[in-house]
């Protein structure tokens, strides 16, 4: 019994562990996207949009951002696997067409 016990915190600390790491991982790269988006309570518009929220949002509808046409019907709604698409290739994701 002792030794579950044991194992169990064990796990239960590395996990704790992983998770910090994995924080501090996504905070470092979501340096790279700092000169076009912002999050947090404050956050506003920049070169892109604000990033509150995204999970689950539709693409182009955040307010008082001006999106083209291309954006605001590209049907996107954010998801993690999209979310992980872009933000390894940071790029406009729906150009207008020329």
């Amino acid at each position: 019994m002792r030794t579950s016990i044991m194992a169990a915190a064990l796990i239960a600390a590395s996990a704790s562990a992983a998770l910090a790491q994995d924080v501090a991982k996504g905070e470092h790269s979501f340096n790279k996207c700092l000169p076009c988006h912002s999050i947090g309570p404050d956050a506003e518009n920049k070169i892109g949009p604000e990033l509150n929220g995204l999970d689950g949002r539709h693409s182009g509808t955040v307010a008082d951002f001006s999106y083209t046409d291309a954006n605001k019907n590209s049907g996107i709604v954010w998801d993690e696997a999209n979310f992980k698409d872009i933000s390894g290739h940071p790029r406009p994701r729906c150009r207008a067409p020329r």
